[in-house]
């Protein structure tokens, strides 16, 4: 009996094969299997447009957000621009996850409707890596537009969703033509018999994607090359990818 799943994949196949499916791109495995076997690219398609947005206590600040995307950037070669309004972004946290500050160009602005130009700009510049934006504000037609410049250049546009008020984290909640669609948020960690912290943990949630279902995992944070990892007390677990 063929199944529901089978019948996709043969679909995204055909469509491939035509050339105009995201799974024609390349893709940057996150090198957890469990994650990189539900992604349609088995992995982060390169030349889209992916949202990180942060939950949990103070998640107006983004660190774990900022983190994550951080850690996707340091897997890829190449300078990575990084647009911004706040002056928040702390360089030696950056390291930590992998992406060494020497590597960063900062474009600072005021204003969110500038970000997404200077994010949609970078995007037609060659030699870059990633092009990673912070903003509270990300429409369809906006969104539209980082879409076609990142397909058209083959750069992963990377944007943190940031805010101050209920409304601005509401705006969150709205359509956007992002490939896909992330969730982090920190949640407890091992610890070890002698007192103190194993390496931290995340909830990653991908709430949207081209071509999946939503699925949750619990994964360890990032390390010093940006890599992501199953904890060894859950990689046997049934549940890791529930469907929500």
């Amino acid at each position: 009996m063929v199944t529901r799943r089978e019948v996709i994949d043969d679909l995204r196949r055909q469509i491939e094969r035509l050339g105009g499916a995201p799974g024609a791109r390349k893709s940057l495995p996150f090198g957890v299997s469990v994650l990189d076997r539900h992604l349609p690219g088995k992995g982060l398609t390169l030349g889209s447009l992916h949202e990180v947005i942060e939950e949990g206590p103070a998640s107006e600040f983004a660190g774990t957000a900022t983190f994550f995307t951080a850690g996707i950037a340091a897997r890829l070669k190449g300078p990575v621009l990084w647009c911004l309004t706040r002056r928040d972004l702390f360089a030696p946290g950056l390291m930590q996850v992998g992406l060494h500050p020497d590597r960063v160009i900062y474009a600072e602005t005021c204003r969110d409707a500038d970000v997404l130009l200077l994010i949609e700009e970078g995007l037609h510049q060659k030699g870059l890596g990633a092009v990673i934006g912070e903003v509270s504000r990300l429409g369809l037609t906006a969104s539209r537009r980082l879409q076609v410049a990142a397909e058209a250049s083959g750069v992963p546009a990377l944007v943190i969703r940031r805010w101050w008020t209920v409304a601005e984290r509401d705006l969150t909640q709205l359509p956007t033509a992002a490939s896909t669609r992330w969730r982090v948020l920190p949640v407890p960690s091992e610890v070890v018999p002698a007192g103190g912290l194993k390496r931290g943990r995340w909830q990653v949630e991908l709430v949207r994607c081209r071509g999946a279902e939503p699925r949750s995992w619990i994964l360890e944070a990032c390390d010093a090359q940006g890599r992501l990892a199953l904890p060894a007390n859950l990689a046997d677990r049934q549940d890791q990818a529930q469907i929500r």
